[in-house]
């Protein structure tokens, strides 16, 4: 492990925050502790952009929160000798009374989930101006008047308007950015930005990233940006801080640790990614680089992708449509077109990418051939006859060869089935395996093949891990032994080394048992690294379909085009909002 000693930043002398031998650790029970951060040192310079990465339990955010005294007092244990020194103050010493009064005002946090941080029941003007009269002692008309101010300068179309407007009447990307309007609004000297695009479409992204380089810039703030994406951190990040089981692996200047990474970790963050100039048989995961390989992983050989004329078409969708109906006034009712004429086909074997931003119809089209919704018109033909035109009963023979893997495996498995349970379960309700042991032995089989122990059977979900639940949930589809799997947003929620786990995991079972793919997702990189065809998708319409080699080299459509200039680049010394 490259020592985080001889790798500090070179920085200011009289920087904004600084960071020493921070600790912090978490009560399991009376005679046991968790050490989440273990003795973390950094800077963060005034008017920069600092981004600390790692996967998810690294200690990144633990890291952020206790920066701003939010750690749980209940069960929370920071060491005392750690140093969090801001403006002359030891703020892991700072008194609760005195810490209120830096949040908000000198030190400010945009959450990742805006839906969870915005009150449902409150308009955003109200929780704009709360802000506003709280930290700056503005009356009601002035906090109102500067409310509007800061929604006009985070791109909020008719501001005016908009401050009526409850959270759940916007759009992810505008809850996000009255986040940040609410975290900017007392002009804070450092600004914490906790995985603010994660869950956001790649053109929402590229904006809100936008947003935050050109606050940074115009404010002359220093921003704390916590994310797992390198590639996102190259748009954005003066210096990088790499975390790794609450170390520091690496940390320096953006240049250097993209260009020249010391640490077999950060080679492997930047490695796992999909990368859109090449497409390798496997993609590396952060075992071939801890292994003690020197330069990581072998993968040379390419992977071809493709549809050609003679591949048999497994799947033929012919002008599928869907409309959702809600009540408007006493009488009337309204519609909306959320699928409208879609036709494509799906050959065996291959794998068909559905792109798209929210609300363009990627997710209603996979539920509706899995008639989880029903489809308002049109045809999908399998194996000679039209899924959608079945009875339930007729349909029930069918279902189990066509599989859906959900975005959220946290959501997706009963928490209070044992993995065992999870799995046996379809296959009896199918009338597959003879017998209990027979079951039970088809379900050890595929644990193997999702590559978790044996003794995964008798667990619960809440023991494994995000990536280790989705695998539970993709062996589950397998007990159907189906022919076509319907992946939605299935690795957007993982890690890049996770995801670069999973993806290897489809990859390898469709080579096995030549299952075809519908892989639903906004992002650009991981659908062009598994997908032999690409559906581009937009307000319920197809815009553009095409071989997924052809499509990034030559996209026909303004749309298609706008999407794949959005992807994070990676660092390319040309910082966001520039």
């Amino acid at each position: 492990m490259t020592d985080p000693s001889n790798t500090r930043m070179s920085i200011a002398a009289d920087p904004l925050v600084s960071v020493r031998n921070l600790r912090v650790a978490f009560r399991l029970d009376r005679d046991h502790r968790f050490e989440a951060v273990k003795g973390v040192s950094f800077d963060i310079p005034k008017d920069t952009t600092v981004a600390l990465v790692g996967e998810s339990g690294s200690g990144k955010s633990v890291t952020s929160l206790a920066i701003l005294g939010l750690l749980p007092a209940e069960n929370s244990i920071v060491d005392p000798a750690s140093e969090i020194l801001f403006g002359g103050r030891d703020l892991a010493k700072l008194p609760p009374a005195e810490l209120r009064k830096l949040r908000g005002a000198d030190i400010s946090m945009i959450f990742q989930e805006p839906m969870t941080s915005l009150n449902p029941v409150f308009t955003v003007g109200f929780q704009l101006t709360e802000v506003l009269r709280l930290h700056m002692g503005l009356t009601p008309p002035q906090a109102r008047r500067r409310a509007i101010e800061l929604l006009d300068e985070v791109g909020i179309p008719d501001p005016e308007y908009k401050i009526n407007a409850f959270p759940s009447q916007m759009s992810g990307g505008q809850q996000q950015r009255v986040m940040i309007a609410m975290a900017i609004a007392c002009e804070p000297k450092l600004l914490i930005a906790d995985e603010p695009t994660t869950a956001l479409d790649v053109t929402i992204q590229k904006q809100i990233l936008d947003l935050i380089a050109a606050l940074q810039k115009k404010r002359q703030m220093s921003v704390l940006f916590i994310t797992h994406d390198l590639a996102v951190v190259g748009e954005i990040a003066d210096f990088v801080v790499v975390m790794r089981n609450g170390e520091i692996r690496e940390q320096g200047r953006a240049q250097q640790v993209f260009e020249n990474p010391r640490d077999g970790y950060t080679k492997a963050l930047l490695m796992c990614r999909p990368n859109l100039d090449r497409r390798p048989m496997r993609l590396p995961v952060i075992d071939d680089f801890m292994s003690g390989a020197a330069h990581g992983p072998r993968h040379t050989e390419e992977r071809s992708r493709g549809i050609s004329p003679v591949d048999p078409v497994l799947l033929d969708v012919r002008n599928l449509c869907k409309n959702f109906y809600t009540r408007e006034g006493l009488f009337g009712t309204r519609t909306f077109e959320a699928v409208k004429d879609v036709s494509f086909k799906l050959p065996k074997g291959k794998t068909l990418g559905l792109v798209g931003e929210s609300g363009s119809g990627k997710t209603t089209v996979g539920l509706t051939l899995m008639r989880l919704h029903e489809a308002t018109s049109g045809q999908a033909v399998f194996e000679g006859r039209d899924l959608l035109a079945m009875s339930v009963k007729e349909f029930r023979a069918y279902k189990r060869r066509i599989q859906i893997i959900f975005q959220n495996p946290y959501a997706s498995l009963n928490p209070r089935f044992t993995v065992g349970d999870i799995l046996t379960e379809p296959m009896m309700i199918h009338g597959i395996g003879s017998d209990a042991q027979e079951r039970t032995e088809l379900a050890f089989e595929l644990l193997q093949k999702v590559d978790l122990p044996e003794v995964s059977f008798y667990k619960y979900p809440h023991e494994f891990s995000g990536g280790q639940r989705q695998r539970i949930a993709i062996a589950r589809c397998l007990t159907m032994k189906p022919d076509i799997l319907i992946c939605d947003e299935s690795v957007s929620a993982l890690d890049v080394s996770v995801q670069a786990q999973v993806l290897n995991l489809l990859q390898d079972l469709q080579d096995e048992f030549q299952l075809s793919y519908i892989f639903i997702s906004h992002d650009l990189a991981v659908v062009k690294y598994i997908a032999d065809e690409i559906m581009v998708m937009n307000e319920g319409r197809i815009v553009e379909i095409a071989d997924s080699d052809e499509i990034y080299r030559r996209p026909r459509e303004a749309y298609t085009q706008r999407l794949l200039a959005s992807i994070p680049k990676g660092w390319t010394g040309v910082r966001a909002g520039a």
